[in-house]
């Protein structure tokens, strides 16, 4: 293992702060989905009501983020990420302070928070060749990929730490607040877009960004991935209900987000291979996942299989960012990431409704099952992306001088 990645990124100027303000920016987005929920199960007295204005949430952000993604490619992410910040605060703050009584007009104004999400992750991810190149590329993704898990935990723990604290009023009133100051700040650190003076830097149209013969399959992969991934996560909760123990279901998941963690830190610790195809990454996913079947027998060798299961997470998922961001041009690139998250949006949906069938008809044990075929799928899809070429660069990535 060496370090050279790692210290190359971070002795880039402006790195640390870009990397920093876009966790604080994608914390309240991911603090938000507890204490909407319980603010609609507490006005309506429902939580089939709750799953609805939660839904309506994901709609809006299914369909919203390409849009906005497309924006940030032509007009500047700087531009759109302060006009969705301020919107989606105000309609937070709107919806924490809706009467009770109002509650069947929540999907509405949830629908449009969801739309306005701002589309924070495209543009991190997008401006990352803009900012370091080489081995440093590489693990900016990965660290990228490696920080979303621990967002994942620390998010919602926070929302639901404020609906317990306090109310679930409180909580979105949390959320809008912080929106308004930390994606502020990440709108400020964004690096400048390369300059566009040619017919060839001209936007793409959807039809032609997706219909590619290597962004179409990075994309449809990673919504197969995420919906093995929320598989999985119901099958994590059917296990523990299944053995009586319901706290098993959380230690799982966090020894699961621990694997993918220690996965992501050391894949960008590591020099890795002069050509590293994504296949590969998807093919060792689904390794894990078939490793799960067979350790359905008792909790303990469950718990030893999703770490080493998770170990293979966070370096494919950032080997799949890198891949989409090297072969799509800089005037479309915000707008690739952006129908990745949407693909994401559709593949958890479909993967927690499919899975609950599965768990039903056939057992537990079967949802690992299906979540190693969809990873088997992907790697299948993923054989003609080309694989990244490692070439030594200067260091002092492309935002120039070293800090």
């Amino acid at each position: 293992m060496e370090l050279a990645g790692y210290r190359e990124l971070w002795r880039t100027h402006g790195v640390v702060a870009l990397l920093a303000s876009s966790l604080l920016a994608r914390l309240p987005v991911l603090a938000t989905m507890v204490p909407v929920t319980f603010l609609a199960k507490d006005a309506s007295g429902s939580f089939r009501w709750a799953g609805v204005v939660a839904g309506a949430y994901s709609v809006g952000m299914a369909v919203a983020g390409p849009v906005w993604s497309r924006a940030a490619d032509r007009r500047g992410a700087r531009g759109v990420l302060l006009i969705t910040g301020i919107a989606w605060s105000a309609v937070l703050l709107a919806l924490a302070l809706l009467p009770a009584s109002l509650h069947r007009v929540m999907p509405a104004f949830t629908a449009l928070a969801g739309a306005l999400v701002p589309p924070v992750m495209q543009t991190l991810r997008a401006a990352w060749p803009r900012v370091v190149e080489g081995s440093a590329l590489r693990t900016a993704y990965a660290v990228d990929a490696t920080a979303q898990e621990l967002l994942f935990m620390v998010g919602p723990m926070l929302g639901a730490t404020a609906v317990s604290v306090a109310s679930p009023r409180l909580g979105v009133l949390l959320a809008a607040a912080m929106s308004a100051v930390f994606i502020w700040w990440y709108a400020l650190r964004q690096p400048g877009a390369v300059p566009r003076d040619s017919a060839a830097d001209r936007p793409l149209t959807a039809r032609l960004l997706l219909w590619h013969r290597h962004r179409l399959p990075l994309i449809l992969s990673f919504g197969l991935w995420v919906m093995a991934f929320n598989s999985i996560s119901l099958g994590i909760v059917a296990f523990a209900d299944e053995h009586g123990n319901r706290l098993i279901a959380g230690i799982f998941e966090t020894v699961w987000a621990f694997g993918s963690l220690v996965g992501g830190a050391v894949a960008g610790a590591l020099p890795g291979r002069r050509t590293s195809y994504v296949w590969r990454r998807a093919a060792l996913v689904a390794a894990g996942m078939v490793l799960c079947v067979f350790a359905t027998w008792s909790s303990l060798s469950l718990g030893v299989a999703l770490t080493v299961s998770g170990l293979t997470l966070a370096p494919a998922i950032g080997a799949l960012y890198e891949r989409l961001g090297a072969l799509t041009p800089d005037v479309a690139r915000t707008e690739a990431f952006g129908w990745m998250g949407s693909a994401a949006m559709g593949g958890a949906a479909i993967g927690s409704a499919v899975s609950g069938a599965v768990i039903e008809t056939f057992g537990v044990r079967y949802v690992w099952l299906m979540a190693a075929v969809l990873a088997g799928i992907s790697s299948v899809v993923l054989l003609r992306v080309p694989p990244e070429v490692q070439q030594e660069l200067p260091a002092g990535g492309l935002l120039g001088e070293t800090a």
